[in-house]
């Protein structure tokens, strides 16, 4: 539990300062300076624990799949960043637990249960009454968060479909298309006013947040099941909050307070009927 916090700390202190620095240096810096930053912890993190070969993989196209669809995420989230609230666009990307629950029959062949669909309806409500017209982030740029929410539930649906590589392996790759789509791309990108003192200084906080954050989260999952860590994954949101309090002095009104806690209560609900399903299958002798 203290490392998933200090996941939600680092995660979403990283998302306040990248929020900060895309005015100045543009999406692609700042996400280019989050996956080098966390593939180098995660690179190191995986050799420790599978030594040389750590990267090999028996789905290198479903891997790389997941590792694209975790790169779009990441950029259509910082790129609806720069123009709404932290808390809110936070808040509304997790809701992907929800296109987990209407995608899982189709590609997976899972079976739906009733208060999943509950559940799911529940979020989507959610993000209505947050998106309502006349609030603050009622913005052409929600749609991105539409498309963060959409990738980051293929990305968990296809990582269910790589059971047979290890933890490492499949953490690993997550940052690989990151790292090998935007490195080449730099030069062209990240121009020479990129490369002063002061926004070096801050690409790099913002990739040692990143992964610290992503360090906290992998040894997290190492001393406890995902089943039972998933709920506390929606702390991130109000970490969020206060970070766009602190950075921004921007707080939601009470009806957007109320559309998150829907958004992050019903995430909470599918996680926990995940977690029952767990253990239940774990009990069966």
């Amino acid at each position: 539990m203290p490392l998933f916090l200090g996941a939600g700390f680092c995660l979403g202190a990283m998302d306040a300062l990248a929020k900060l620095t895309i005015p100045l240096l543009g999406v692609f810096a700042v996400v280019w300076a989050r996956y080098v930053s966390q593939a180098i912890v995660v690179a190191a993190w995986a050799w420790r624990r599978g030594g040389p070969g750590f990267w090999r993989t028996r789905h290198p196209a479903l891997q790389l799949g997941r590792s694209t669809l975790l790169l779009t995420a990441t950029g259509c989230f910082y790129a609806a960043l720069r123009y709404l609230p932290l808390a809110e666009a936070s808040a509304i990307s997790f809701v992907s637990p929800v296109v987990v629950v209407l995608l899982a029959p189709w590609l997976l062949g899972e079976r739906t249960r009733r208060s999943q669909l509950v559940a799911a309806a529940a979020g989507f409500a959610g993000v209505l009454i947050v998106l309502r017209p006349g609030g603050s982030v009622f913005h052409p740029a929600a749609l991105l968060l539409f498309g963060t929410a959409a990738c980051v539930a293929l990305y968990v649906l296809l990582t269910r479909k790589v059971p047979h590589d290890a933890p490492h392996t499949t953490l690993f790759y997550s940052s690989v298309a990151g790292v090998v789509v935007l490195t080449p791309l730099a030069p062209w990108f990240a121009g020479g006013d990129v490369w002063t003192p002061a926004n070096a200084l801050r690409l790099g906080l913002l990739g040692l947040l990143g992964g610290l954050g992503h360090g906290f989260v992998t040894v997290a999952y190492l001393r406890a099941p995902a089943a039972m860590l998933a709920p506390y994954t929606y702390v991130q949101v109000l970490w969020a909050t206060g970070w766009g309090w602190i950075f921004f002095g921007q707080l939601p009104d009470a009806v957007s307070f109320a559309g998150m806690a829907v958004i992050v209560a019903s995430g909470v609900a599918l996680a926990w009927q995940e977690r029952r399903r767990a253990l239940a299958i774990a009990t069966v002798p």
